[in-house]
């Protein structure tokens, strides 16, 4: 298990601030944040490239605040891929072996079998330049575990990937993970990314966390508006909560019971379309106010009264209502679906 208690980064400009996570033995852990959360900054502490200010760090119940890079049992795997562009794929992968307390001789058979492994033999020989984007991270992944770490780190690894490239390597991320049962730290600004990939998820913002759990508990189950917009909660509003309604505006909305926050939550795909009003508990009367075709579904923005809703419906079923600008529509929320937080 790797513990981070009360870190605490103080910068010029920004700072990490008592940050505490647990991360389970041959755990999938990702970070999940916007650019200038501090993602990459947490990854950086953890690897012992930036100092802490305050927090202690453990890897399996041993205090490695303090132990320098090469001794604390962490791979990393940069975002720009940080490869030697002077030394061969091979040079790069066992270019760390040397600075292990370990037995070499291991080491680079571990090394040889990850060569196979990743699917670069072919690429041994060739200098880092003249490689594409996917055999660069599968290179960069290779040195990274020839060491044998505890813990592996991936800052973003498929945001400077060419969409070809991307899945591919999204793929052999799990596999390896699967094979290898090796922990892993993942940061990125992707939910669908932490979505496949991870196990438990933490959301960071503005340098602290803002929620942790599985991916499905901080999907279904978000604890602010942050958290909310950043799983894709489109519909997100201050709101007064008082006696099972919560009242946006003018408009009142029946919830499910015993819930106390100040702002509520929709997702778009929980907003049902009707063209006439019936007796649902919460059914409004609105105007398309905007039509966004992305391929296979289309966003429409919906305005009822002085609030404007966010719904998603598929390509055919746009084509089948023959909606347009400023057609009259109903919409209808269970009670079930509106979050308050």
């Amino acid at each position: 298990m790797m513990e981070i208690c009360d870190l605490n980064v103080c910068l010029t400009d920004f700072s990490l601030k008592n940050i505490n996570l647990k991360v389970k033995q041959g755990d999938f852990f990702a970070i999940l944040g916007p650019t200038g959360s501090g993602k990459t900054l947490l990854l950086e502490s953890i690897m012992g490239i930036v100092p802490l200010s305050q927090g202690k760090i453990y890897l399996k119940g041993r205090d490695i605040t303090r132990l320098p890079l090469e001794k604390r049992g962490i791979g990393i795997v940069y975002q720009d891929h940080a490869l030697f562009p002077h030394l061969t794929v091979m040079e790069n992968i066992f270019y760390g072996i040397k600075y292990q307390n370990k037995n070499h001789e291991e080491l680079k058979e571990n090394a040889v079998c990850l060569i196979g492994q990743l699917g670069i033999k072919h690429l041994v020989n060739r200098f880092i330049t003249n490689l594409s984007g996917g055999e660069k991270q599968r290179a960069a992944l290779a040195r990274a575990l020839a060491v044998k770490p505890d813990v592996l780190l991936l800052d973003e690894p498929l945001s400077s990937l060419d969409p070809n490239f991307r899945e591919e390597i999204r793929d052999l991320i799990k596999k390896l993970h699967m094979q290898t049962g090796i922990t892993i730290i993942m940061v990125t600004h992707d939910f669908t990314e932490a979505h496949f990939l991870a196990r438990q998820t933490a959301i960071i913002h503005k340098g602290q966390i803002e929620q942790t759990g599985t991916v499905s508990e901080i999907f279904l189950h978000p604890i602010t508006p942050f958290a909310a917009k950043f799983v894709g909660m489109k519909n997100i509003f201050h709101a007064r909560i008082e006696n099972n309604q919560a009242w946006v505006n003018s408009l009142s909305l029946r919830i499910t019971d015993n819930q106390n926050g100040e702002y509520i939550g929709v997702r778009p795909e929980n907003i049902q379309l009707i063209f006439e009003k019936n007796q649902d508990i919460n059914c409004f009367q609105g105007s398309v106010s905007k039509i966004t075709n992305q391929g296979f579904y289309a966003e429409l923005d919906i305005k009822t009264q002085d609030i404007e809703w966010r719904t998603i419906i598929t390509a055919n079923m746009l084509m089948n209502l023959k909606l347009k600008q400023s057609d009259i529509i109903y919409l209808s929320i269970d009670p079930g679906d509106i979050h308050v937080f």
